[in-house]
């Protein structure tokens, strides 16, 4: 799978101390995220990337503790359910 943030123009976003309130316009729900999911975003935003590239990304733009690709493959997964991350399969157009 590839994967991207949300268009910009559906995201609206604030820092809020150790959090990220994230106001999704096409759901009308406003999320609230820890670390790595705003650095997720961040990094997606306007790149469709695998996964080992945005492992590979995060890895060069942020301290992020240990936690590997399984633990992105969750966050993810969480992102791409909530609609803040597009993902489509390798080889579509």
């Amino acid at each position: 799978m590839r994967y991207r943030a949300a268009a910009p123009d559906t995201l609206l976003r604030r820092e809020l101390d150790m959090l990220v309130a994230v106001f999704h316009r096409s759901s009308g729900i406003t999320h609230l995220l820890a670390s790595p999911a705003p650095e997720i975003l961040e990094v997606l935003a306007g790149e469709l990337l695998d996964r080992d590239a945005l492992l590979a990304r995060l890895g060069e733009a942020f301290e992020l503790g240990d936690g590997g690709a399984d633990a992105l493959a969750a966050r993810l997964d969480e992102l791409v359910a909530a609609g803040l991350v597009e993902a489509e399969p390798i080889g579509a157009a």
